[in-house]
């Protein structure tokens, strides 16, 4: 005999959906006992809810999701990829133009890197592209200082261990040398902390500049510095294989993709 299946959808997957955060950290908003549902507050994010359940969200009603939408970004040097940093740091948010909605990063570029970095309004998105089983390939510029060979890369094609931490085998290619530096393309399946310049010091490479120019099916292309330009709502369907089930079949696609230039510090208080 079947068991029946809760109808609705897990309250995490709903907030996401929404755009409140992510699915984990919507987890962690029910456990801290900001969510409401019915007028009672959860604790646990075991529970499904359908459309005539009232969600709140630190005692506001929860809003109806926007249609899924992603952005490409051109992140500069010298902004934290996080929303909000602790030594008070300028953050990509903080660069953001004026009118773009609340969005979350996929994936995060550290303090020096900068290039392609993918903005989306929609929690399930930037889980879904996230999440190590896609593996989708990551592309990289990278400028060392050094004279490296093919046998200076070696161990990156093969894979490395770290302090204990198995990397991946990564796609290396020498582009040029260039005086005391050399140009690479890396392409890596995985995201993890520092894992270029963490695997390029271990063959005895400094990294001095670092762009991400690719990101799956994304590319930077031309976008420059600070500039955003969001991506055609039917291509974020085709390229995520996204349907109506998802809430994109609502989304028309756009004629073209939107480019905004890079807006004008915001003044902090």
């Amino acid at each position: 005999m079947e068991q029946d299946t809760p109808k609705g959808d897990r309250i995490a997957k709903v907030l996401a959906r929404a755009g409140v955060a992510s699915r984990r950290e919507a987890e962690r908003m029910i456990e801290a006992g900001r969510v409401s549902v019915n007028g009672r507050r959860i604790d646990s994010p075991a529970l499904n809810v359908g459309p005539s359940d009232r969600i709140e969200v630190d005692g506001a009603p929860l809003a109806e999701p926007d249609p899924p939408r992603l952005w490409l970004y051109h992140k500069p040097q010298g902004l934290v990829t996080s929303a909000r940093d602790e030594k008070g740091r300028d953050t990509v948010f903080d660069k953001l133009p004026e009118d773009m909605p609340r969005v979350m990063s996929v994936g995060r570029l550290d303090l020096n890197s900068e290039g392609l970095l993918l903005l989306t309004n929609d929690g399930e998105i930037k889980r879904r592209l996230e999440l190590p089983s896609t593996g989708w390939l990551r592309k990289y510029r990278v400028r060392v200082k050094g004279t490296p060979s093919d046998d200076t890369l070696a161990p990156l094609r093969a894979g490395l261990t770290i302090e204990g931490e198995r990397f991946q085998p990564m796609e290396v290619s020498l582009d040029r040398q260039q005086g005391a530096n050399a140009w690479l393309t890396v392409g890596l399946r995985e995201g993890r902390n520092r894992e270029i310049r963490r695997a390029m010091e271990a063959i005895g490479l400094s990294v001095n500049r670092l762009i991400r120019v690719g990101y799956g099916p994304f590319r930077l292309g031309d976008l420059k510095p600070g500039e955003v330009e969001e991506v055609r709502a039917r291509v974020v369907r085709d390229q995520l294989g996204l349907d109506a089930g998802d809430g994109t079949g609502g989304a028309p696609a756009k004629p073209r993709p939107q480019r905004r230039r890079k807006a004008p510090a915001r003044r902090r208080n």
